[in-house]
C-alpha cells in the first residue's frame, strides 16, 4: 500500500483533501478534494498520509467519478475493512509541486500564522484557519491574549481591496479595514 516515511513530519506539506468512507467491498474510498478544481487533487502525487502516528506515502491504483463523488482505489487496499482504516486521513503532498501564482494571489497555507493589523495599527491576532463560505473566503484570526475588546476569535471576510488592504508575505502581515470590536 505505502512506503514508510521518517517518523518526523515531512517538510513543505500541504493538505489537499481527505479520505472519506469506504465505498463498496473491493477497497475503494470516497475522497474529498480541497483543490479549486476537485480533480486537480490527482495532479499532486505521491500522496502522504499520517496513520497510526506514522507518515506513509500512498500510491493510487485508480480513481473515477461516481454520482457527485470522486472515489479512489489505493494500491494494496483490496477490501472494505482495509479501506475503512483510511477514512478521515488527510491527504497531503509536497507544496513545492504547486504551480506558481500570479502577483496578488495566495495559497491559503501562505496566509497561516500571518499577523493581522487594522488601519489604525491595532494588532488583531494571527490567522489560524480559513473558511470557504460560498460567497467569499473568511480569515479565522485568533486574538491576542490581552485583547482590549475581549474577543477570542475574529472572522474577517477575505474581500480584496474592500476589507483586505495589503498582504505582505515577506513580513507575514495582513492589513485590514476592520473594526476590532467584531
Amino acid at each position: 500500500m505505502s512506503k514508510q516515511l521518517a517518523a518526523t513530519l515531512p517538510v513543505n506539506l500541504i493538505v489537499l483533501g481527505k479520505m472519506g468512507a469506504a465505498y463498496g467491498i473491493r477497497g475503494w474510498l470516497k475522497v474529498f478534494s480541497s483543490t479549486e478544481d476537485a480533480e486537480s487533487i490527482f495532479d499532486y502525487q505521491p500522496w502522504i498520509i499520517q496513520r497510526a502516528g506514522k507518515w506513509q506515502q500512498v500510491e493510487l491504483e485508480g480513481w473515477k467519478h461516481h454520482n457527485q463523488d470522486l472515489i479512489i482505489k489505493v494500491k494494496g487496499i483490496d477490501d472494505r475493512d482495509a479501506a475503512a482504516q483510511l477514512t478521515n486521513c488527510e491527504i497531503q503532498a509536497d507544496s513545492t509541486q504547486l504551480p506558481a501564482l500570479e502577483n496578488g494571489d495566495y495559497y491559503w497555507k501562505d496566509l497561516m500564522d500571518c499577523r493581522v493589523v487594522n488601519l489604525d495599527g491595532y494588532e488583531m491576532g494571527k490567522v489560524v484557519d480559513l473558511m470557504e463560505t460560498g460567497s467569499n473566503d473568511v480569515l479565522v484570526v485568533k486574538a491576542n491574549l490581552k485583547d482590549a475588546f475581549g474577543v477570542q476569535e475574529r472572522l474577517i471576510p477575505f474581500l480584496d481591496e474592500q476589507v483586505i488592504k495589503k498582504v505582505d508575505l515577506t513580513t507575514g502581515l495582513i492589513e485590514v479595514d476592520w473594526d476590532p470590536g467584531f
